[in-house]
C-alpha cells in the first residue's frame, strides 16, 4: 500500500488567516480541503489523520481575529430545531437523545470541522493484499461498563443494538497467551545504551485485557535481571517489587496521603525509596498511555491507579471503587474499530441509509455510505469538513456560522449544542461571561499520538515472545499487536504469516521539565501540529526497525501503511493535586459547563472526564437543559 503523505507548513496557514476577512477565510479553508477531499472515504487514508490538516488551522487563526468580524450581516440559509456543534461521541449522543424526546421528524444539523465523524473515535482501514485490517485512531473501547455506565448510558446502548456481553465474547483473551507470547520492555539504545528486548513481564497493567493467570510472565527476579542496568539498580528494583516497606514512616494516614498527593511518583520514587536516575527511567512513561504523562506529572496516589509499585506497605486506605474497576475489570470491550464503531451505530440510527445492516456485528465490516450523511430530504444531517467559528443567541434561536467548501454560512437553530473542545468554546460564543470563559480554558486538554502501522506479518513478535511492548524511553512508550476482536465477518490476525495492525502511542511529554500538567501539554500540543507526516514517518521506522532488526524485520519490506492519527487536544484534563486546588474543581466544572441562553455545552471536556461514557452523560445532561427551556 502507498503511503500517503500531506506534509503542511501548519504555521503558513495561521499567519496567512490573520487580518483576513470571513471571505478569505473561507477561500483558505476551501483550498486545503480540496488537498484533503481527493479520496472520499476518509476511514481509509493513511498519513497525517485525527486532527489532519485543514481542520485545525482556521480554528487557530479565530482566536486571534474573531472580535473583528460582524457576522450578523449574513443572511441565514437554513433553520432547524437543533444545532450540534461537534460530530463526536457526545454531538453524536445528543442527537440520538433530542430524536428520541422530539421524535424523528424533528429538523437536527451536526457541524464537525472533520472530514470524518466521530470525533477521537477514529476508524482507520488498510488493505493488505486481499485482506482489510480494520484499526481505531483514538477512542479505543469502554472503560469499565459494569461499574461506570449510567442508565442513560446502558438505555442508548439497548437502543443502538450494542451489547457488551456479545463484545466481551468476541474478544478472545487467550489468544496471545496461547501463542506463548507475554508483554515486554524495550529497552533503547539511546537512552540505555544498548538494544534490549525483555520478554516476560509478570506484572499486571491497568485496564488489562490478558487473565491474570495467562500472562506467561517469568518470575520478578529473572524478569528484571535482565534489564541493561547495573546490578545495584536491579537490585534496588526487585527491592520495591517484591519487599515494598513503609517509604513514608513516622507519618499518620492522613500525613501519607497528603504527602501523596503534593509529591510527584517521581519524586517518591527519588526521594522516599532512593532510586538512582536510571532505575526511575524504568518507569518514566509507565503513565504515559492513562494520565498521557510521564511519572513527574502524576501524584504519587495516582500512581496507585497506573498499578505502579510502592504503596503497598504504606497503610493506605482502599482504592475508589471507580480507580478498582478500572485496574481489576477485564479491558474487552471493544469493536475491532474502538469506539468508531460506537459512532457508527450511533449515525445509523440518526440516518439508516448511510450504513446498511442492523446489528451491531454486521455494522463491522458494513461500507458506510459518506454521500448519504447530509441529504436534503433527511431531518438529521450530518454535515462534515464544516468549521464552526461563531455561535450567538439571536432572537428566536441561536446563529452559527461556519465555513464549508470554500464558502461561509450561517444558520439558525432554535436550539444549540457545543460538543467540541472546551478550549474552544470561549472563541466560539464571545458573549458568555469572563468567568465561564476562564473556567473551560482550564481543561487544557492532553496531546497524544495513536499511530496504526499495518504490516504484512508480525512474525517478529512471535520470534521475540511478545505480543506487547513497554519502552521507557523511546517515542512510543507503547507498541502492540492489535486487540484479538472477531466481530460480523471480520476476523484477527490468527497466524504469525498473516498481515496485522501494530497499535503504536507516544505522548509528547517533557521529563525533568518541570513545567505543570498544563504547560506540558501545550508545549506538546505546539510540537505535535508543527511536525510534518515525514517527521512521523521517520520516528516510526527508526524505532520498529531498531526493536525488530534482530529478527530478520526490515521496514522497507514488511511496513504496508502508516497512518498517524494526532490528537493535539486528545484526553479531556485530569485534575491532579500536583497542580490544581481539588476543593475547587467541582464548581469549575459546573461553572464551566452552564448552559448560555439557549446554547447548551457537552463533550467528556464538561465533565473533565476522558471516557465515552462521561460524553454521553455529558450529551443527555445538555439536552435535558434544553428541554428544561421549554
Amino acid at each position: 500500500m502507498a503511503i500517503t503523505r500531506r506534509d503542511f507548513l501548519n504555521g503558513v496557514a495561521i499567519t496567512v488567516a490573520a487580518g483576513l476577512t470571513p471571505l478569505d477565510w473561507a477561500r483558505a479553508a476551501g483550498k486545503e480541503n480540496e488537498l484533503i477531499h481527493g479520496e472520499a472515504y476518509p476511514p481509509a487514508l493513511t498519513g497525517l489523520r485525527g486532527n489532519h490538516p485543514g481542520s485545525f488551522e482556521m480554528a487557530h487563526a479565530l482566536g486571534r481575529e474573531h472580535e473583528k468580524f460582524d457576522f450578523s450581516r449574513l443572511s441565514f440559509e437554513e433553520e432547524y430545531d437543533l444545532i450540534i456543534v461537534g460530530g463526536g461521541i457526545s454531538g453524536l449522543a445528543a442527537a440520538c437523545f433530542w430524536r428520541e424526546k422530539m421524535g424523528p421528524d424533528s429538523k437536527v444539523l451536526i457541524l464537525d470541522n472533520h472530514d470524518d465523524f466521530g470525533g477521537h473515535a477514529k476508524r482507520n482501514e488498510f488493505t493488505v493484499g486481499k485482506k482489510m485490517l480494520i484499526g481505531y485512531g483514538g477512542s479505543e473501547a469502554f472503560q469499565s461498563p459494569t461499574h461506570n455506565f449510567s442508565a442513560e448510558v446502558n438505555n442508548l446502548m439497548q437502543t443502538l443494538g450494542v451489547s457488551v456481553t456479545r463484545m466481551k465474547e468476541s474478544f478472545d483473551v487467550n489468544f496471545y497467551p496461547d501463542q506463548q507470547l507475554s508483554r515486554g520492555v524495550f529497552f533503547d539504545k539511546k537512552n540505555f545504551g544498548v538494544t534490549k528486548i525483555v520478554s516476560g513481564d509478570p506484572g499486571r497493567a491497568v485496564a488489562d485485557d490478558i487473565p491474570p493467570d495467562r500472562l506467561n510472565g517469568r518470575s520478578m527476579e529473572d524478569f528484571i535481571h535482565d534489564f541493561p542496568l547495573e546490578e545495584s539498580d536491579k537490585k534496588a528494583l526487585l527491592d520495591l517489587y517484591l519487599y515494598p516497606r513503609d517509604y513514608l514512616p513516622g507519618m499518620s494516614q492522613e500525613e501519607k496521603i497528603a504527602w501523596m498527593d503534593t509529591h510527584s511518583y517521581s519524586q517518591f520514587l527519588s526521594e522516599k525509596v532512593g532510586l538512582s536516575k536510571m532505575a526511575r527511567l524504568y518507569f518514566q512513561q509507565r503513565s504515559n498511555d492513562f494520565f498521557a504523562i510521564g511519572i513527574e506529572g502524576i501524584s504519587a496516589t495516582d500512581a496507585r491507579a497506573c498499578a505502579l509499585p510502592g504503596m503497598e506497605a504504606l497503610g493506605l486506605p482502599p482504592l475508589d471503587g471507580e480507580t478498582l474497576a478500572d485496574l481489576e475489570e477485564p479491558y474487552v470491550y471493544h469493536f475491532p474499530d474502538g469506539n468508531a464503531g460506537l459512532a457508527r451505530l450511533m449515525v445509523r440510527y440518526l440516518l439508516p441509509e448511510a450504513l446498511p445492516g442492523s446489528t451491531m456485528e454486521d455494522s463491522v465490516t458494513a461500507r458506510l455510505a459518506y454521500d448519504k450523511l447530509d441529504l436534503q430530504k433527511n431531518s438529521t444531517r450530518l454535515r462534515l469538513s464544516s468549521i464552526v467559528i461563531n455561535a450567538a443567541n439571536v432572537q428566536d434561536g441561536v446563529s452559527i456560522t461556519y465555513l464549508n467548501g470554500g464558502k461561509i454560512h450561517r444558520v439558525r437553530g432554535r436550539n444549540a449544542v457545543m460538543a467540541g473542545y472546551n478550549m474552544m468554546i470561549p472563541y466560539l460564543v464571545p458573549e458568555m461571561p469572563e468567568e465561564q470563559k476562564a473556567d473551560l480554558r482550564l481543561n487544557v486538554k492532553a496531546p497524544l499520538i495513536y499511530t496504526n502501522v499495518a504490516v504484512k506479518n508480525w512474525q517478529a513478535f512471535k520470534t521475540l515472545g511478545v505480543h506487547e511492548f513497554y519502552s521507557p524511553a523511546a517515542p512510543y512508550s507503547r507498541v502492540k499487536l492489535d486487540y484479538p476482536v472477531s466481530m460480523g465477518g471480520y476476523e484477527h490476525s490468527h497466524s504469525p504469516d498473516e498481515p496485522i495492525v501494530l497499535h503504536m502511542v507516544s505522548v509528547p511529554t517533557y521529563p525533568g521539565s518541570n513545567m505543570s500538567a498544563r504547560e506540558q501539554f501545550r508545549k506538546g500540543r505546539a510540537w505535535l501540529l508543527g511536525s510534518s507526516f515525514a517527521a512521523h514517518e521517520q520516528i516510526i521506522r527508526d524505532q520498529l526497525q531498531e526493536m525488530f532488526g534482530a529478527t530478520g524485520f526490515d521496514h522497507q519490506r514488511d511496513i504496508a501503511g502508516i497512518t498517524v492519527n494526532r490528537w493535539a487536544h486528545g484526553y479531556a484534563y485530569y485534575a491532579c493535586t500536583l497542580f490544581d486546588d481539588m476543593d475547587k474543581i467541582p464548581d469549575i466544572i459546573t461553572r464551566a459547563r452552564k448552559p448560555i441562553g439557549r446554547i447548551t455545552i457537552a463533550n467528556s471536556d464538561a465533565d473533565w472526564s476522558a471516557y465515552a461514557h462521561a460524553a454521553i452523560d455529558q450529551a443527555w445532561r445538555a439536552v435535558n437543559e434544553l428541554m428544561d427551556m421549554g
